[in-house]
């Protein structure tokens, strides 16, 4: 995808030439100056996120993946990027046309907002090209080797042929709305995201004397119920496709009969998708989204992707409809729209180009447990998903409708999945017993199906809430009430670091544990009042909760391994999150570095912490892994003088968890378990040096290097899960 070619410096700067709609908000700016990158203390979250992007492209350039893995990683970073674009650079560009300008810190570098988007769109430019570059060069070929084509119109022999234009009568025609643009019939509303056809017509009636005709725009929107590549018949064990807007096009004589089809290109707009909320009287929380939702829909474009043989003049009446500016035109050198390559794998029946089927290890019961509750009546059961099965926590969950001795259930769903059974579970609970749910109706990109969610719950009869006006719910909660044969009444409790999601859990690696300890359940309740009735109070501990106390508490644990090293003690700090950008927690990293205190982190995604400078950070080290799991889990490990602490939660180190939600992050009190998260989790993740980059003082990330057998911490995790290797070997990983 290469970036349209301005014909005008100014256009250069991507907020200096505005349309007339923006023009009227402000005043044209001067370009913004090239400035030169400078070594600051922190890294910019923008960049800091490209750069994880590019770690997963790495992914799919990297042959020693099966080769369909390599296409959804692929469609993973495309994915990926239109939400960089419609969330953050759309931010960005509605923050600059409201008059906000505003510069970094100058230990940011000091950017304007225009200059950090014109740096944006050339990181962006480079980054798509190399996607397409991963497309054409390296995927095509090696699918073509497997016999998987994905072949044009004009490739197609006869069987091919008529196997499409079969799916096109019965299946595609019916859903197409073509739209010629005239007085009458105006530009049709693009809905974000939606794949559409523009074409060039001209009329074949014989002009009027004197009167020169001009070409007409006609658009028509791909529908989005049907897969985007269509399978076609093969020979010799081949697996064939045609892109579904290839085979539309070849129709479109059809469809504009009476028209002579000049030229056609497929496009996409992609549109600001953030939700602007604000608190009103008269309507509900779920109104509100519900309406924004709407908004979203049709909110101002950002992006169009078209195909690269699109001449100037669609483009050009496509961003004069759209009242966009050159920089914003992205052209495509394959497929618009990559990320619909999910389809390709889900389609081509080659599980040899796939990663082997795996299935987590179930939890087993000690031998004087009959259940699950006798068990945690004992002890904590500690489970790393995807390693361990999600089934416990399903079963756990599930017991609430089935086992009578549970008189009450509440439990925080922020995303889960259509036909979850704990979702079912829930609802058929609610029919004999007191049953709470906290539904994040705000949870990005989810909020529609939190909405049908939320109320097929309370038709069941489930108490809905919405957690805290202003405040996403993000924490990972569930709290059983049971009555014991013994006949006390006891609280049981399930703390995780991922969604109630049965499908993710399948390939998210997550923590989570269940526990019966009063003093955590207790704790669990208090969070559960505070969502509910906003009711606050001290009684949360041992748990860190945020907003309230978790900024405050990280910060703390951090400057007590300070102390610690200055006291000569054992000082030592291993983390692992999605992301690290909370300045607070950043510069106490840095002083508990300077102090000597030794400092593993290990985060997936952005982290704007700069290590391995001396006198700044340079005992800090950072680690990204990604592999075939997406790393979810968040693990916090203090040495602690000597007495180790571990936690576990949903919230990384950035200012929307720590201030924005509600998170909850525990300790692990049991010691058998709590060393099983320090040496074998957090310790085999150190010791990857097969798909562990580490982040580099400029900012770049380089593959470690293997310094005798390699380790996958993943590879070593399932052969751990399949009895392959004892917890003491696991441990010496």
């Amino acid at each position: 995808m290469t970036v349209n070619q301005p014909t005008d410096a100014r256009e250069l700067n991507p907020v200096t030439k505005t349309s007339k709609k923006r023009s009227a908000k402000r005043k044209a700016k001067a370009a913004a100056p090239v400035e030169t990158p400078v070594m600051t203390r922190f890294f910019s979250r923008d960049e800091s996120w490209l750069r994880f992007n590019e770690r997963v492209l790495e992914e799919a350039v990297d042959a020693t993946n099966p080769l369909l893995e390599r296409v959804k990683f692929l469609a993973i970073t495309a994915s990926n990027l239109d939400e960089f674009i419609e969330i953050r650079v759309a931010g960005m560009m509605q923050r600059i046309e409201d008059g906000d300008n505003q510069a970094q810190a100058a230990d940011e570098g000091g950017m304007t907002l225009e200059v950090r988007l014109n740096a944006l769109t050339k990181q962006i430019d480079s980054f798509v090209r190399a996607q397409y570059r991963c497309w054409n060069k390296q995927l095509l070929p090696a699918l073509a080797a497997e016999k998987i084509r994905v072949l044009h119109w004009k490739e197609l022999d006869d069987a091919a042929r008529k196997a499409a234009l079969q799916f096109y009568t019965s299946e595609v025609d019916p859903l197409l709305t073509p739209v010629t643009i005239d007085p009458s019939h105006p530009f049709p509303r693009v809905l974000n995201k939606a794949l559409c056809i523009a074409l060039l017509l001209r009329h074949k009636r014989k002009p009027t004397a004197g009167i020169k005709t001009v070409p007409v725009l006609g658009v028509l929107t791909v529908p989005r119920s049907l897969p985007r590549l269509v399978s076609l018949p093969g020979k010799d064990g081949t697996n064939d496709f045609i892109l579904l807007h290839e085979l539309i096009e070849s129709q479109l004589e059809r469809m504009y009969r009476g028209y002579q089809v000049l030229e056609s290109a497929a496009f996409r707009v992609t549109r600001n998708s953030n939700l602007y909320m604000q608190e009103e009287e008269s309507r509900s929380v779920l109104e509100s989204v519900r309406a924004e939702l709407h908004n979203r829909r049709k909110g101002d474009a950002v992006r169009l992707e078209i195909e690269c043989s699109a001449t100037q003049e669609i483009t050009q009446r496509l961003l004069t409809n759209f009242e966009m500016e050159a920089w914003q035109v992205f052209q495509t050198d394959g497929p618009v729209n990559l990320s619909r390559l999910m389809n390709l794998y889900s389609e081509a029946k080659r599980p040899d180009l796939k990663y082997p089927i795996f299935a987590g290890k179930e939890y087993k019961l000690g031998t004087k447990s009959t259940d699950l509750f006798d068990e945690l009546r004992v002890q904590d059961v500690l489970l790393h998903h995807p390693f361990d099965s999600y089934k416990t926590v399903e079963g756990f969950v599930g017991s609430g409708a089935v086992d009578p001795a549970v008189i009450s259930m509440k439990q925080t769903l922020y995303r889960t999945s259509a036909d979850s059974s704990m979702f079912r579970a829930l609802i058929e609970a609610a029919q004999s017993k007191d049953v709470t749910v906290v539904v994040e109706l705000m949870a990005r990109f989810d909020e529609a199906s939190n909405i049908r969610w939320a109320r097929e719950l309370e038709d069941a009869g489930v108490g809905v809430f919405h957690g805290i006006f202003g405040l996403k719910t993000h924490c990972k909660l569930a709290l059983l009430v049971r009555r014991d044969a013994d006949g006390i009444i006891r609280r049981y409790a399930h703390l995780g670091t991922g969604n109630y999601n049965p499908v993710t859990a399948r390939f998210y690696t997550d923590i989570s544990l269940l526990t019966a300890r009063p003093e955590i359940t207790a704790a669990v309740q208090a969070v559960f009042n505070y969502l509910t009735a906003e009711a606050e109070g001290e009684a949360y501990r041992p748990l860190l909760v945020a907003p309230l106390t978790l900024a405050a508490d990280l910060e703390k644990l951090i400057r007590r391994e300070t102390e610690h090293a200055k006291a000569g003690r054992p000082a030592s700090i291993v983390a692992k999150m999605n992301a690290l950008l909370d300045r607070g927690c950043v510069e106490a990293l840095y002083e508990a570095s300077q102090a000597g205190v030794e400092i593993d982190l290990i985060i997936r995604g952005m982290c704007s912490l700069r290590p391995e400078v001396p006198g700044l950070s340079e005992r800090i080290r950072v680690r990204s892994i990604v592999g075939r799991f997406l790393e979810h889990s968040r693990i916090f490990s203090f040495a602690n003088g000597g007495e180790p602490e571990v936690f576990c939660g949903s919230a990384d180190w950035m200012p929307r968890n720590l201030y924005e939600r509600c998170e909850v992050v525990f300790p692990v009190l049991q010691q058998d378990l709590s060393q099983r998260l320090r040496d074998e989790i957090l310790g085999t993740y150190l010791k990857d040096d097969v798909k562990a980059r580490l982040l580099q003082a400029d900012g770049s990330y380089l593959r470690a290097v293997p310094q005798g057998a390699p380790c996958s911490a993943q590879d070593a995790f399932i052969a751990l899960s399949q009895g392959q290797r004892s917890a003491g070997e696991a441990e010496q990983i």
